[in-house]
């Protein structure tokens, strides 16, 4: 396991904005090392690095063979923290991830006593491979890890090493042999990220390397205090009311057990095809992912575009579509385009807006 501290800090100045151009440009030094060893795939190591800055987990969906445990396994070595990775099988165990008690004795005295031996869980990084595939009890030994950070053994609580992400992946195909995640785990993830096919050019690429002599190492590009500091960079970042309104606005709409409040739209996509909609976690995820953007991109203020731009991995696994969605093979993503199409960032329709003008007139 790699030593977090085994490098000098990156992040090291103390004002907000200048810690910010110094995490942008060690942003664009840790994409550059990634695509030494994956091709491609820019966009899902942005949203893996905004999911660890926020303190937050993550889900890759894609089909076997798009290098989802590579991409992982490459971005904890990238940012010097420990990296465990644990296969989920339909015999897996929840001790086989948490860990177990073994009695242990003293040879000297001949006493015996229970030691606790840690399971792969206690890392900084961990990659739950095709999560889907193993019993409901062992997925659920995973919910105290990712909400406390802690495992709890025999009524004894084990804190894991800081910082601490889930990144898990599922195969979105297979379906035989699986148990689907309930959505209260899933909604404990805030991200619900997709990774597709590479492009024609990507893929000779990518063939060229996995053919040849030669192996890419990523090199370590930022410490776990750079990252702690990151975290930290994040939390800070000031959002206005209105973007904050607009982030509420999109989340409400998809509620529609609910009636829609004064001045809140609801477009007719989300009212024909969805059977549930998102929870305050969505809310939350949705600032605190716009706040990670605004940062990776190199400034210190969230806006609406920050919002939009990252409301599809928030969003897609926390709304549940009907029989009518599937019927006409409307997807989730489609809901929250129409979402963030219809949805007015400051609040009026456009019909509003001319009414607000006339009587300003």
């Amino acid at each position: 396991m790699p030593d977090p501290l085994a490098s000098s800090a990156v992040i090291q100045a103390t004002e907000p904005e200048q810690a910010v151009a110094e995490v942008r440009r060690a942003y664009d030094t840790l994409c550059a090392e990634v695509g030494k060893v994956v091709v491609g795939q820019s966009g899902v190591v942005e949203q893996l690095l905004m999911a660890m800055f926020c303190r937050g987990h993550a889900l890759v969906v894609g089909v076997p063979g798009l290098a989802k445990t590579l991409l992982i396994s490459t971005i904890a070595r990238s940012v010097s923290l420990g990296f465990s990775r644990v296969q989920f099988t339909p015999d897996l165990m929840p001790s086989d991830i948490t860990g177990t008690e073994v009695i242990e004795e003293d040879k000297t005295t001949g006493v015996r006593e229970l030691r606790f031996v840690k399971g792969p869980i206690f890392a900084n990084v961990i990659l739950a491979d095709e999560i889907n595939r193993t019993p409901p009890k062992t997925q659920a030994a995973l919910l105290e890890a990712m909400q406390e950070h802690q495992v709890t053994v025999s009524g004894v609580q084990h804190r894991l090493p800081q910082p601490f992400f889930v990144l898990a992946t599922q195969n979105p195909i297979e379906q035989e042999g699986t148990y689907p995640l309930p959505e209260a785990q899933l909604d404990r993830f805030m991200f619900n990220i997709k990774i597709g096919y590479p492009t024609e050019n990507e893929e000779v690429e990518i063939i060229k390397r996995t053919t040849s002599a030669s192996e890419a190492r990523a090199s370590a590009v930022l410490t776990a205090a750079d990252v702690a500091r990151v975290q930290e960079l994040v939390r800070e970042a000031p959002v206005a009311e209105h973007v904050i309104r607009y982030a509420l606005r999109l989340v409400r709409a998809t509620r529609i057990k609910e009636e829609p409040g004064p001045g809140e739209t609801r477009p007719k996509m989300v009212s024909d095809y969805l059977a549930w909609g998102a929870g305050p976690r969505a809310s939350q995820n949705l600032i605190l992912a716009a706040k990670a953007k605004a940062v990776l991109s190199g400034s210190f203020h969230v806006t609406a575009d920050h919002i939009r731009a990252i409301a599809h991995p928030v969003l897609r696994h926390r709304i549940i579509t009907n029989f009518n969605a599937e019927a006409d093979g409307v997807t989730t993503d489609d809901v929250i385009d129409a979402l963030l199409e219809e949805t007015p960032v400051e609040g009026l329709s456009a019909g509003d807006r001319r009414k607000m003008d006339s009587v300003m007139r």
